[in-house]
């Protein structure tokens, strides 16, 4: 059996960070450990390819969560990065931060290491700002974050104006000093090119003797001695293997795996690991509970003046797009969909914004169920309003069915469960309407698409949500942190309660959902959380 320092499950957006990290300073070994293959693909390094990826069984574990009573009954589908770099391969590349009463409320709970103040640094030191460094962003960093307003589509001068006319000031910055007001999104792209943790982190650590990968493997459990975890166990080509860890073990394999590991390695509800066989190293019952995503909802609208669809729709379209892209790597596919956006308060009195707001200058009125055909928009001119809440209420959990680790364990959002969810979106909605009522929108609107004239009252708009919300693929907190072992799976240095030498770092440990995107504070966590590990082994 092979033996490493450190044995990390998962080369993600969290785990690509830690193995760069652990192994810098040379004195540890390190090995990462990933289901995935390898991220040298065309539609991984364009950005626009994330519309491929997304149903892409050779980089995604697909996931289909339960059906969910408040939502119509409806399942939801869940991408997730499987593939090295994770969902940061994957995503739609948008650098949102979170706010800053995000981390402060972490901190309130008991969790110090984790306010603002705490994470600002590991949020610069983690990127390379196209902006330029000051006192909130960073300069020389391993992500280039680049500010491409200047190649996004007219009709985002047309948003940002009716945010304006509505009471909503332009934020030029939604990453820095404030939060709050609309803006344009800067994406994690650099010269044309997705800027993923593996490209970032990952593939210039690999250059270093001391960091090895195991790729195309599934692990199966953590194994013990007694309440220590020792070592890891996977299936690579059909064959099961151990690797050993000296120091610990770190489950970086995301919200959905970490805590199917956990419970498939014996630490989570007793009686649900009984009834599956599985002998129980640890009886904590918070291992898959308190998961929390974030609900979005889009009106579509026809428009007078020309969108991204006019551009894309044609095959002609498409290639002076592609012949634009290879010669310049600029033009709509280097970019994300989502180009303006902005964060804002259904209410005055909110200490911070519970709406993300999302304006993208095309539309999919036609789009196949399961599919995001980014490159084949509607054949009219059209584009989409749309929000998110920043601030979900509602919880579900994770959980397997099976000791058999190849089974995907059972999703259960439970979306919508808390009313106070429903009453913020219908808010949102509201708002979303009062943004196309602005002159600057109102103007170059011809009709609501969807959901249309026929939905109006409380009541209407209310059953649209429900038929229509869906996830935007930010799920956290299922191995939450926090100072109780009653209501947590990990302390605040990512450790797991009662347990020695096994952590978790990745979006599970958030113990709430931050407001917005959630890969660069999944990130930032990995940073601060090296740190802490290398403090706790005697070299910070």
């Amino acid at each position: 059996m092979d033996t490493f320092d450190f044995v990390i499950v998962g080369a993600g957006s969290a785990g690509c960070v830690l193995a760069s990290r652990l192994s810098e300073c040379g004195r540890y070994s390190v090995c990462i450990i990933e289901a995935g293959g390898s991220d040298i693909r065309p539609w991984i390094q364009i950005p626009i390819g994330y519309g491929k990826t997304y149903y892409q069984k050779a980089v995604n574990w697909m996931y289909t969560t339960e059906r969910n009573p408040a939502m119509d009954n409806r399942q939801s589908y869940w991408p997730r990065g499987k593939v090295l770099g994770g969902s940061s391969s994957i995503n739609a590349m948008v650098f949102v931060r979170g706010n800053a009463e995000d981390f402060n409320e972490w901190a309130d709970a008991g969790n110090s290491l984790w306010s603002y103040e705490q994470v600002l640094p590991y949020f610069k030191k983690l990127e390379t700002y196209q902006g330029g460094a000051d006192n909130y962003r960073g300069g020389n960093g391993p992500i280039h974050v680049s500010d491409v307003s200047e190649q996004l589509h007219p009709l985002c001068s047309n948003y940002l104006r009716a945010g304006e006319q509505t009471g909503v000031a332009f934020n030029p910055d939604m990453n820095g000093a404030s939060q709050e007001g609309v803006g344009l999104y800067q994406i994690n792209t650099h010269n044309g090119l997705r800027v993923s943790a593996a490209k970032a982190y990952l593939h210039p650590a690999l250059k270093r003797q001391n960091l090895h990968l195991i790729s195309c493997a599934h692990v199966t459990k953590v194994l013990f001695e007694g309440r220590a975890a020792s070592a890891v166990e996977f299936i690579k080509e059909g064959e099961t293997k151990c690797v050993s860890a000296r120091r610990e073990v770190i489950l970086s394999a995301g919200t959905i795996n970490s805590p199917q590991l956990l419970q498939l390695s014996g630490i989570g509800d007793k009686e649900l690991l009984t009834a599956l066989q599985i002998p129980v190293v640890l009886n904590n019952p918070n291992v898959g509970l308190h998961l929390q995503d974030h609900l979005g909802m889009d009106y579509l609208y026809r428009s007078n003046q020309p969108t991204l669809n006019d551009e894309l729709h044609s095959w002609w379209g498409k290639l002076k797009a592609g012949v634009k892209y290879v010669c310049t790597r600029k033009g709509p596919l280097s970019l994300s969909i989502n180009q303006g956006g902005g964060f804002i308060k259904t209410d005055p009195q909110l200490r911070q914004p519970d709406i993300q707001l999302y304006f993208s200058p095309v539309s999919y009125t036609r789009a196949p169920v399961g599919k995001r055909p980014l490159l084949n928009p509607d054949p009219f001119s059209a584009f989409l309003l749309g929000l998110s809440n920043c601030r979900p209420r509602s919880t579900g959990k994770i959980t397997i069915t099976s000791s058999n680790p190849l089974h995907a364990p059972k999703i259960e959002p439970n979306y919508l469960s808390d009313p106070r969810d429903v009453e913020t979106l219908l808010k949102g909605v509201k708002l979303l309407r009062e943004l196309a009522k602005a002159p600057a929108l109102a103007d170059i609107i011809t009709e609501e698409i969807r959901p249309g004239k026929v939905c109006q009252t409380d009541e209407q708009l209310i059953a649209d949500i429900r038929d229509y919300a869906w996830t935007v693929f930010h799920p956290t907190s299922t191995c939450r942190m926090g100072v109780d072992i009653e209501q947590s799976v990990c302390n605040q240095r990512l450790q797991v309660h009662s347990i020695d030498r096994l952590r978790v770092v990745d979006a599970s440990v958030f113990p709430t959902v931050t407001s917005g995107n959630t890969n660069a504070p999944v990130m930032m966590l990995a940073e601060r959380g090296a740190d802490l590990i290398l403090q706790d082994h005697n070299e910070h």
